[in-house]
């Protein structure tokens, strides 16, 4: 038991890791200009204008909480006085209705593609694995946030899985840590790491390529015949 403890939490996330660097650098390589995600907008938009947006707002405020509880050590808290009860409640009210507006919004995105033959048509084999395992891993994250606030609880992911997942930047895996936490932790644990090592070879590829430059790159002038045939401008992104 005790080697595969340190298989599964010593090296497979490093092997993990070389998976979603190499794969994604492949992907790039050989298949650049299938970084995208495959827009079907054209088949069904009505959904799809709720459906986004709940999926992937929902999804940054889970990732920005998985980043504050596993990386922000419980020293750190105590030290600006925040106490334990505040927050395990804000996790758990925060981190709880990110997870179920992520799980609505996945929930929306495959119905849609269920409904719609020209959606459901060009569904590939990369999509029928993803889906499902997106949504058992926002289940068994929302499994282990309830479970954590529960009265009869007596387990602090702060001092075990936080503790094995900051380990692992220093190259010396507390395995001892991780092993320790109940089942429904290292499911999720797990489901993430087989997530990330899909993630190159599926739709997911193309949050690499989020246009953030968009968001700061600078106006251009539209110019434009008025009526009286003088040009006008306006500015746009």
């Amino acid at each position: 038991m005790k080697h595969l403890h340190t298989a599964l939490w010593g090296v497979l996330p490093y092997l993990t890791l070389v998976v979603l660097v190499a794969g994604t650098a492949w992907r790039y390589r050989y298949d650049r200009f299938g970084f995208t995600t495959r827009s079907s907008q054209l088949h069904e938009s009505r959904l799809l204008r709720v459906a986004g947006p709940l999926f992937h707002y929902g999804l940054l405020f889970v990732i920005a909480g998985h980043v504050a509880g596993l990386l922000v050590p419980e020293s750190l808290t105590d030290r600006f006085h925040v106490s334990e009860e505040l927050y395990h409640t804000n996790a758990l009210l925060a981190g709880g209705t990110a997870g179920l507006a992520t799980l609505a919004g996945l929930a929306l995105l495959l119905y849609r593609r269920l409904r719609t033959p020209a959606i459901r048509a060009a569904t590939s084999r990369g999509d029928r694995v993803v889906y499902p395992l997106l949504i058992t891993v926002v289940l068994a994250g929302l499994t282990a946030t309830a479970s954590g606030a529960t009265a009869a609880s007596t387990y602090d992911y702060r001092l075990g899985v936080s503790v094995w997942f900051r380990s692992l930047f220093t190259l010396d895996p507390d395995v001892t840590a991780m092993a320790g936490a109940p089942l429904v932790y290292r499911l999720h644990a797990l489901l993430a790491m087989a997530l990330f090592a899909l993630w190159p070879f599926t739709r997911l590829v193309h949050a690499f390529t989020a246009p953030l430059g968009y968001l700061v790159r600078p106006y251009v002038v539209y110019r434009h015949r008025g009526r009286g045939g003088a040009a006008a401008g306006r500015p746009g992104r």
